[in-house]
């Protein structure tokens, strides 16, 4: 019999497939081990960096994960709760990487949580939905499409509709 490959999520052929994601060309959603990890920035050309975590994490500083030339970074401090205040934040976010990807035709452009399953999928689904006037069901759907362990919750999901009303005028 063939053998089947392992189901584990702790094996690295299924982090390496969860690790990163290019959404739209030039913008990726990652995991926090992905983020961290020169070598992995470096292949990926990674040039700028916004991070959603918790004041918890430990962020350490760009000139040790990319020293030549360190990514530019946003930080958002956000727990990954249905009622942590997310929308706040979504109008620097969205305009952050709206500028970071008009800059440079080379820029490439890495947002990312602990995960790679909710805050960032949250903060790209809000880029999504301000460039190409998508519902936040669209943005998100598309998203999965793509990054298969994509699963904002639910508060951050009625975040985006409040971000859609407010912010983009929908």
């Amino acid at each position: 019999h063939p053998t089947l490959p392992s189901a584990n999520p702790f094996s690295p052929s299924a982090h390496s497939a969860r690790s990163v994601t290019e959404i739209i060309p030039r913008l990726y959603i990652s995991d926090l081990s992905f983020a961290e990890n020169p070598a992995c920035l470096s292949s990926h050309r990674i040039t700028h960096i916004l991070s959603a975590l918790p004041d918890s994490i430990y962020i350490p500083p760009a000139t040790l994960l990319h020293p030549h030339p360190p990514p530019s970074r946003l930080q958002v401090r956000v727990e990954d709760f249905p009622f942590a205040e997310l929308a706040a934040h979504l109008p620097k976010t969205t305009s952050w990487i709206t500028d970071a990807l008009g800059q440079n035709p080379n820029a490439k452009v890495l947002v990312h949580c602990v995960e790679g399953i909710s805050r960032s999928v949250s903060v790209v689904a809000a880029y999504l939905m301000a460039q190409y006037g998508w519902t936040p069901n669209e943005a998100v759907k598309y998203i999965k499409t793509k990054r298969v362990v994509a699963e904002p919750n639910f508060g951050f999901v009625q975040q985006l509709h409040e971000y859609a009303r407010d912010s983009l005028g929908r």
